[in-house]
């Protein structure tokens, strides 16, 4: 019997009237020529140029002189080569200086896709049966550059979803540097992104077991000084970068979350931020917290981060470290089990990993959990966001790349108390990319990055070829109706899973000694 699948009638659709007023810098000596020429002019020359634009642009953005006072501040250490007084500009020079050095972003122009879904904190004024939610989504813009945005939902008591309206500004986070650096991770991380071998060794010396960003920064300064050679004093911009990765970001708190757009901060993220999974996590002691694993890309290295807030307004934001945490697709599961976080991935890109950790950053010693078995996931086999926890045991929506490089969703079930053991896997797709859902930017692909529960129904937002979103609905009841139908293929598995375990934890024990012998 073929699983039912429910196809909601909402589409989210990018918009390219959302926009974000960017730092646009285009080098050091065109910087300093277009300085010289805005000085060059008077006092009222500025104010009749400045004057109409803030009039357009206000329009356009929430505060857009403070926008325009930040990026022209962005540039003292210039005014200081020119010679010109920072301080003495007037009020309407600056805003002018800074309009020259802004662009305007549209953040969702090209797609805006691979949502995932969380309860949102407020569930206040709702009926029995009725959710409010939070969604985020990969946007895309310009030059394929991906962000994450958000936005806030309606479930009702018959599970119709209601999308709420954006709003009509859309605000970049403040961003705080105040962390403090364990320096052995650190330097493993940096070891991963092929840095400099002799730079890492010089910089790791100088440093204490913990340091601050500032002290870093001040001893790769100083060692830059000593250089002549330009691409030695890149390495140690490299080790910046990689310093740059951790930070916390901060929205006001008048903005609507429709308005906060998490961009691209760090150089080992600057080609985007791809397709974050939200999971809200419950403590041991009852009180949860948001945390979410996305992929940042600088256009060659891949790096899993993960990011933490507990009202979306605060975020704080770290890479990941160990052997596991590596590749994409990595999802948290929403609770401890047996003390141990755990997380499930994708490391080596086609197969599906599980691991535990006491540290929620640290993955180590990933376990081999899930292989492509069936035809429509023969090329790989991953995750579409955190597990879900049912009576029944963990739920786990995943991809499949099959023919035609073509994304599919399946579904497995494992067990709640051993998340190891695959209770079953469905034979089947439930859901493959129809006639309206196969063209975008990427045809044939349809992807999620987390579902949630309401009223026994598992709902999914997915996204549609790379452009657009949408939802389905599956009755929990007749899930596992169908996991039950398809539980010998589970059975299979489990046998043949069992036995590789066993085979590469034998490898593994071999190479270990190996070593011991060797030293």
């Amino acid at each position: 019997m073929k699983l039912a699948v429910e196809r909601k009638p909402v589409r989210v659709n990018p918009d390219p009237k959302r926009v974000i007023a960017r730092f646009f810098f285009n080098g050091n000596d065109r910087a300093k020529e277009v300085l010289e020429r805005v000085m060059s002019i008077s006092e009222e020359e500025a104010f009749s140029i400045i004057s109409p634009l803030l009039q357009e642009y206000s329009k356009r953005h929430r505060n857009i002189t403070r926008v325009l006072n930040r990026h022209c501040s962005k540039l003292k250490p210039f005014f200081s080569e020119l010679n010109i007084d920072y301080d003495t500009l007037t009020v309407y020079r600056k805003l002018l200086i800074g309009s020259y050095f802004t662009h305007e972003y549209s953040i969702e122009s090209a797609a805006f896709f691979n949502p995932s879904i969380v309860q949102d904190p407020d569930q206040n004024e709702l009926t029995e049966g009725e959710r409010r939610v939070i969604m985020s989504f990969r946007a895309v813009g310009e030059g394929h550059i991906s962000s994450i945005t958000f936005r806030r939902a309606l479930i009702d008591k018959n599970n119709n979803i209601t999308v709420l309206p954006a709003g009509n500004y859309i605000d970049e986070a403040e961003i705080v540097r105040n962390a403090v650096y364990n320096k052995k991770l650190f330097f493993e991380k940096a070891a991963i992104t092929q840095i400099n071998i002799d730079v890492l060794r010089e910089l790791e010396s100088k440093l204490d077991h913990h340091f601050e960003y500032s002290n870093l920064r001040r001893i790769i300064i100083d060692s830059q000084k000593l250089q002549e050679n330009d691409m030695k004093k890149l390495e140690y911009d490299k080790v910046l970068w990689l310093a740059d990765s951790y930070y916390e970001i901060v929205f006001s708190l008048d903005t609507d979350i429709s308005d906060r757009v998490i961009f691209p901060i760090s150089e080992y993220e600057r080609k985007g931020i791809e397709d974050a999974r939200f999971v809200q996590f419950k403590n041991d002691d009852g009180s949860c917290v948001y945390y979410a694993t996305y992929t940042a890309y600088d256009g060659a290295l891949i790096m899993p981060k993960l990011l933490q807030t507990n009202d979306f307004y605060n975020f704080k934001i770290m890479p990941l470290y160990g052997a596991g945490a590596q590749n994409k697709n990595l999802a948290l599961f929403p609770r401890k089990i047996n003390g141990k976080y755990v997380m499930i991935s994708r490391i080596d890109g086609c197969n599906n990993y599980i691991m535990y950790s006491d540290k929620i950053n640290i993955w180590e010693k990933p376990i081999l959990l899930q292989k492509p078995k069936f035809s429509w996931e023969f090329v790989q086999i991953g995750n579409c966001g955190s597990p879900i926890e049912t009576k029944y045991g963990w739920v786990v929506i995943t991809h499949g790349v099959g023919p035609m490089r073509r994304y599919v969703l399946g579904a497995s079930l494992l067990k709640l108390d051993d998340p190891e053991v695959e209770i079953g896997r469905l034979k089947e797709p439930i859901l493959i990319p129809n006639s309206d859902e196969r063209e975008g930017y990427v045809p044939n692909v349809i992807y999620s990055c987390g579902a949630i529960i309401n009223n026994n129904k598992i709902i999914i937002p997915y996204g549609l070829s790379d452009y657009s979103t949408s939802f389905a609905e599956i009755d929990i009841d007749d899930l596992m109706a169908k996991f039950k139908e398809d539980g010998a293929v589970a059975l299979e598995d489990r046998k043949e899973m069992k036995a590789e375990k066993a085979e590469m934890a034998a490898e593994e024990k071999k190479k270990n000694q190996a070593v011991a012998t060797a030293k």
